[in-house]
C-alpha cells in the first residue's frame, strides 16, 4: 500500500467503489483535524486552569463548550461512517455471485435450500 492510498478490497476480496473510498477518506480527515483542535483546545483549557486568573477561568467555560460540540460532531461522523460503511457492504453483497451475503458480524452467510 503507497502512502494513503486505499485498496479497492474488503477482506472477503469484495470491490469497494472508489467514491465510497473517497467518502471514507473525506469523513476521517475531517475527524482528525477536530481531534487536532481538540488538543489545542485541552492544552488552553489547562494553561487558563493552572493560572488561576479569573478572566481566563472563565474563558474556558466557552472553550469547554466547544470541546464539547466537538466530541458531538465526531461521534456524529462515526456514526455516519459505519452507516455508510454497513450500506456500501450490503450493496457489495447484493452482486455476490456466491449467494453469500455479509451479516452484521461480518461474516459471510449462506442460503440453505430446504427440500420440498
Amino acid at each position: 500500500m503507497e502512502g494513503d492510498t486505499f485498496s479497492g478490497l474488503v477482506g472477503n476480496g469484495t470491490q469497494i467503489d472508489g467514491k465510497v473510498l473517497q467518502t471514507f477518506q473525506k469523513s476521517f480527515v475531517q475527524v482528525q483535524d477536530i481531534l487536532d483542535q481538540n488538543r489545542l483546545l485541552i492544552n488552553e483549557i489547562n494553561q487558563n486552569h493552572e493560572s488561576k486568573i479569573p478572566d481566563n477561568l472563565s474563558r474556558n467555560v466557552g472553550l469547554i463548550r466547544e470541546l464539547n460540540n466537538n466530541i458531538r460532531r465526531v461521534v456524529e461522523l462515526y456514526a455516519d461512517l459505519s452507516s455508510s460503511f454497513t450500506k456500501s457492504m450490503e450493496t457489495s453483497s447484493e452482486g455476490d455471485s456466491s449467494g453469500g451475503a455479509l451479516k452484521s458480524d461480518g461474516k459471510a452467510g449462506h442460503k440453505r435450500n430446504r427440500p420440498s
